[in-house]
Parts: C-alpha cells; structure tokens; sequence
C-alpha cells in the first residue's frame, strides 16, 4: 500500500464537521495535518490511520451528535469568536471603515429597539460561523450577536464589550443587558455573552436568553447565568440605553416595591394585577380564578386579595380585598399565612431539581417524575406512551398546557418547567 504524502496544513478552523471538530480538540496544534483537501484527513480518521503516535479514532465513533437547543458543548459553549473589526460589507465588497472616532460615540437606543433587533436573528436562524458575516455587517458570532443588537458601529469581542456597558447587578438586570464571560487566559474556552431578555418566573433562578451558538441563533429558557461557568458570567448595561418600552421582550420579573394603590381596584389593567393574582394563587387562593390571573382586575382578585388578608387576622379597612403595601410585600416575600383551605397549607412540593434535568436530550428521573404529575393533573395527553425518564416533545407540551392552564402566556408558558410550574404541579 503506497503511503499517504501528510502535508503540514491545519484543518480549517471554522469547519464544524465531526471529524474536524475532534480533530482540533484532540490533536495538538504541531501534529495536525490534512491529506491533499482540507477533509482527506478525516478518511484517514474513519481508517484508524496512527499519525505521529496518535490513533485517530474514527469519527464515526466520536461521541457526537447534531447541536441542540439547550445542549451546551462540554465546556458549556462551543462559540469561537473573531476579534474586533468594522462592519462588513455586502457579499463580494470591502469592509465599511469605521474611524475611531465614530467608534467612541455611542448610539442612544432603547430596552425594546435592542430586543427586537435580537429576534431579527432568531427569526432568520442565522448560522453560527466566527469568519462570516450576516447581510447587517456584523459577524455571525456571539459577541457579533450583541453588537448588532446593541447597534455598535462595529463588530466586538468578549474582550472588549465590557467597554460599551456599564457593570450592574443580577437584581438590576433588565431586558437588552448581557451576561458576558471573558476568559482571558484562553479566549475561546468558555468566553461566552448573551442577551438578557427577561425573568421567566419570580424565583429568578432562569431568564430567557437571546444568543448566538451553534448551530444558530436562538431564544430559549437558560438556567441562571448560564449552563456552565455560571459564577463567571458578569452583568452589563449597555451605555446608551435610555429609557422606554419592553412591551413584548419577555420579561416576566416580578417587582417587589409596592407599585402604588392606583395599580388596583376596578379599572386596573396591568402586570401588576397578574403579578397579585399569581402571587395569591400560591399562597391557597386558586379556587377564586376560573380562568387564572389576569391583567384586567377582576372580582376574583378582590375575593382572593380579601381572603388573604382576613387569614392574616386583619378585619375592617384592613381586609378590604385591596392590596395595600403590607399586604403586598407579605405577598411577595412569602410570609405571613396562607389562605386557608387553599390546598397549599402543609402540602410542599418536592425540591424543584433544576431547569438542566428537562431540556433536548435529558434523561433521569425527574422527567419521569414530571411526567406522571402531568398525567394525575390531567395533562398527559400528548403521551402515547410512557412517560419516561427521556425528555420529549410530548413533555412539553404537556407541561405547556400545563401552564397555560395558570393562565401565563409568552415565556411563561414555553412548555420548560421552572421552580413555580414545580410548585404548582406537586402542591
């Protein structure tokens, strides 16, 4: 058999095929070679051909499967990333040069403008590549991700976003900020940023996440700050946002400054009135909604408001069935006492395991667990058999119904149990 001429030639670096993917995180750099073409190295592979004292697995055997939502890498992310750069410009032509000077004058936006730019690339699926550039100018990457939402005059990198936004606190994030993890020993292990686009529930122990991974962009429930080196992820606010709407951005925080009286009684129409009757619903007052809470105040939140408080011992003015600031901050600190005869009294939930046992590709007990709750709750339709100890589609959407049933929409209600669906499907 005639030997094989090796050419010292790395594989391409933004090849994510099987074969080259392994090859990169396996091989060292000076041992890396390729056949003639870039993937005649993986025939090699596939043939178990020993270079230089390695035996190359073959590819076919690698531990490896098609990017899925919520499936991190090993490390947590798998997202190499460009460095900083000018916006690029339409296929064929130079880049756009930016002067330096235009560089350093921020663009004003707002909550909602940036948000809405991020779902632009969720609509389009945009492919993750570190060396390309979507039809906007910037690079098909994570941080290339937020400096279009941020609408930065150029393309940026984990290590220098930082400059662009102001440090804040987990308790301050709102719609449009980032959680951003710089590794400065090795940029492209773990160096990961994405776009903060709301709380999915009052626990705050999950967001929803706008980012850009492989195999493309997406927008999904993510554990808090992320799935992996979450203590590394920092908090930032873009410099030139101002103030304005986030209508439809997802954001589900719960507020826990009393917003005001005017906020409720007949007439209100708000978040905080669903915010109320979530609240009382934990606390024993479901069997006032028919339909769950509402934005619209109704009669069933001036009963359930009521019952509340008359279980606190108040009487008169006190128990009027309108909220006032003592009996929303026992509301939504969890003290004081149920509504009695609510079911919730003495019924505790099992310990809610973590947003990382029900995701694409998941398999433990707790997902059978989950599922036969469905099933005694009366949402275990969309089973034709099991359920089992797999995540499936047929999970959530039963867990979505579920939800629905609460009366959430939106992110409240994208079929991912967090710590308030548990609660309410084990009390």
């Amino acid at each position: 058999m005639e030997t094989p001429f090796f050419e010292e030639i790395d594989p391409a670096d933004d090849c994510g095929c099987a074969g080259c993917v392994q090859w990169r995180g396996a091989v060292p750099h000076p041992v890396r070679t390729r056949i003639g073409a870039r993937h005649a190295l993986i025939v090699a592979a596939a043939a178990g051909t020993v270079v230089g004292g390695l035996q190359l697995t073959p590819a076919t055997a690698a531990e490896h499967h098609e990017a899925r939502p919520g499936d991190p890498g090993p490390d947590g992310t798998t997202t190499p990333q460009g460095g900083s750069s000018p916006l690029h410009g339409a296929p064929g032509t130079a880049a756009q040069t930016v002067h330096l000077a235009q560089q350093a004058a921020l663009r004003t936006t707002t909550r909602a403008s940036i948000i809405n730019r991020a779902k632009t690339w969720v609509a389009a699926k945009v492919p993750y590549d570190m060396n390309k550039f979507w039809k906007d100018g910037y690079r098909q990457d994570c941080s290339g991700y937020v400096s279009m939402a941020w609408d930065l005059p150029g393309n940026e990198w984990t290590g220098s976003l930082a400059a662009f936004g102001t440090r804040i606190t987990k308790a301050e994030l709102q719609p449009g900020d980032i959680l951003l993890f710089h590794n400065p020993a090795n940029p492209e292990k773990g160096s990961h940023v994405t776009i903060f686009g709301g709380w999915t529930d009052y626990t705050r122990s999950s967001y929803i996440a706008y980012e850009q991974t492989r195999p493309g962009t997406r927008r999904q429930s993510t554990p808090y700050a992320y799935w992996s080196n979450s203590s590394r992820y920092l908090a930032y606010r873009y410099k030139g946002v101002r103030a304005g709407s986030t209508a439809g951005s997802g954001s589900s925080a719960a507020a826990t400054k009393f917003p005001g009286v005017a906020s409720f009684g007949p007439g209100a129409d708000n978040a905080y009135v669903t915010q109320l009757g979530r609240l009382l619903v934990e606390r024993g007052g479901k069997r006032f909604y028919e339909q769950g809470p509402s934005p619209r105040w109704s009669d069933a939140d001036r009963r359930a408001t009521q019952a509340f408080q008359k279980a606190q011992g108040w009487t008169g003015k006190d128990a009027d069935g309108l909220p006032g600031p003592t009996t929303w901050s026992y509301l939504v600190h969890g003290t004081g006492k149920d509504i009695p005869g609510g079911g919730s009294t003495g019924t505790r939930a099992p310990a809610f395991p973590g947003a990382a046992k029900f995701r694409p590709g998941a398999s433990n007990s707790y997902v059978t667990q989950l599922g036969k709750q469905l099933v005694k709750k009366g949402f275990g339709k969309y089973y034709t058999q099991g359920p089992g100890p797999r995540w499936r589609e047929a999970d959530r959407r039963n867990v979505e119904a579920f939800q629905r049933a609460q009366g959430w929409r939106g992110n409240g209600a994208d079929g991912y149990p967090g710590p308030e669906t548990w609660q309410r499907l084990f009390s």
